[in-house]
């Protein structure tokens, strides 16, 4: 992301100190925000994060099923990419997902060390969070069945496996949305 000049950056502490270091933090990437006092930005990274795990859960179940219906993993992913409801996101994990490389960005115990951060946070400020607690349940079932080296896109295999199929890659070129394209 950052090599892409997409980072953002959630900055909470000082409205005064956030005023004289937002120059300097504009330069890492795309957009700087202010989220408060204190030290909101960790809640916001944290959400994010959980956010980050539905959302591949998500993107995971939807491709099983196209798959499992007779549709390739690149043709969905490149309709969905871009639709209104593809984003940088979903075209980022893309490839990991058409061609099983799963080369580690973000690992399944860091995710699972997230979620459960996220529904501690939810559980004091009495926010129910049904999508999360479900991910945190899957990811779990992810980390037994051995995933925790891997990205955690490797929940596009669990989900297969619970479906009924086996993915093989697809060994398709297929577009992160951040490298240049020749």
């Amino acid at each position: 992301m950052i090599a892409a000049g997409k980072l953002t950056v959630a900055v909470s502490g000082s409205r005064e100190v956030f005023g004289r270091v937002e120059p300097l933090l504009a330069q890492l990437g795309r957009g700087v925000t202010y989220v408060g006092e204190g030290e909101v930005a960790r809640l916001v990274k944290i959400a994010h994060n959980v956010f980050l795990g539905v959302v591949t859960q998500s993107l995971a179940e939807i491709t099983v099923l196209a798959e499992k219906g007779g549709v390739s993993r690149a043709a969905f992913l490149e309709f969905l990419n871009d639709s209104v409801l593809g984003s940088d996101y979903t075209r980022y994990k893309s490839p990991a997902l058409v061609n099983l490389d799963f080369t580690p960005t973000f690992t399944m115990p860091l995710l699972r060390k997230d979620l459960d951060l996220g529904l501690s946070a939810a559980r004091d400020l009495e926010v129910p969070m049904p999508l999360a607690a479900a991910t945190a349940q899957l990811v779990a079932g992810a980390i037994g069945a051995g995933h925790v080296e891997e990205d955690f896109a490797t929940l596009i295999l669990e989900q297969a496996r619970n479906s009924g199929i086996t993915l093989t890659p697809q060994n398709v070129p297929v577009d992160d949305g951040l490298s240049p394209q020749t």
